[in-house]
């Protein structure tokens, strides 16, 4: 018996003769929480409404909750909660009238009872009778998360949940995410979020429509090899520009006040830094790679599938 939550291979789909999808596979077990992430343009919506029924792939293969993703999409559909990148609400309702209208849609047993429970566990009561049109982006957000999960769903596939959203607000998400986890719901969220990213259990890249990787924050970091130094002090827009130059040095991004230089050859790279390291007014630190640094390093070799 399959126990994953999501379990596919060779996922394929084209539009207008663009391959924005080629051959991806995943496996998400059933109650992680699991980031998928990549560039915008890279496949990962696509991806995800293969995964809900709402695209047929032009081929693969695979099962969502135990349903065949082709021939089973209307009962995976019934079983999964599916938040959109935009608001897709209706502004002109009511918090509460949207609820309501979104049970009616899923034929929620016990409608009214469920509409309550659902605006007290994502902590709408008090702003149930407030028009959509005039929450902030927070609480549209909440208000998204509350529809998604009227009907009781085993799988939530959120899309870009938090674009948009000041940082209280996406930690208040991410408290409700875990909380959801907690009592067996899978969840499969896309973000352009390090600091998210770091909060899920596992994590796909994908680029280009080509998954890169798939793993823990530490084996995705561990896999990239790189090896990063943080240099702080003067002129470093200067500096960054003559590092850049050098071959043993793989990619040269600005952090703050700082510089992340990475290699993937720990000896070249110290070669390459010696001239740099005594220089008046640069402090040199050996940091760890982040997920970012490692990020950028896969889209400097992911092909372009839009390239002519």
């Amino acid at each position: 018996m399959n126990t994953a939550a999501i379990d596919v291979s060779g996922l394929t789909k084209s539009f207008n003769g663009k391959r924005v999808v080629d051959n991806f596979e995943l496996r998400v077990e059933r109650g992680e929480i699991f980031g998928f992430l990549g560039p915008n343009g890279s496949g990962k919506t696509t991806t995800i409404r293969m995964l809900c029924g709402l695209l047929t792939p032009d081929a693969g293969r695979g099962t969502c909750l135990g349903h065949d993703i082709i021939r089973e999409s209307r009962r995976i559909k019934r079983e999964v909660g599916y938040m959109t990148q935009r608001f897709s609400l209706y502004e002109d309702l009511s918090i509460r009238e949207n609820l309501d209208f979104i049970a009616r849609v899923y034929e929620v047993a016990d409608r009214d009872q469920t509409v309550e429970a659902t605006l007290e566990r994502l902590g709408l009561a008090n702003r149930s009778r407030q028009l959509a049109g005039q929450l902030s982006g927070g609480w549209k957000q909440r208000l998204a998360l509350a529809a998604c999960m009227l009907h009781d769903p085993k799988l939530l596939l959120l899309d870009e949940p938090t674009a948009g959203v000041d940082p209280k607000a996406r930690r208040e998400f991410w408290d409700k995410i875990h909380e959801l986890a907690a009592t067996g719901i899978t969840v499969l969220v896309s973000t352009h979020y390090m600091d998210e990213a770091e909060r899920c259990q596992k994590l796909a890249y994908i680029a280009y429509g080509k998954l890169l990787i798939t793993g823990t924050a530490a084996e995705v970091i561990a896999h990239s090899r790189l090896v990063t130094w943080a240099v702080s002090g003067h002129d470093l827009f200067g500096l960054a520009a003559e590092l850049r130059r050098l071959p043993a040095i793989a990619m040269v991004v600005p952090f703050g006040n700082a510089l992340h230089v990475s290699g993937t050859d720990e000896t070249q790279l110290a070669a390459a830094l010696v001239p740099y390291r005594d220089r008046p007014g640069l402090n040199w630190t050996r940091v760890e790679p982040g997920l970012e640094d490692v990020f950028i390093r896969m889209m400097d070799f992911a092909p372009d599938n839009f390239d002519s």
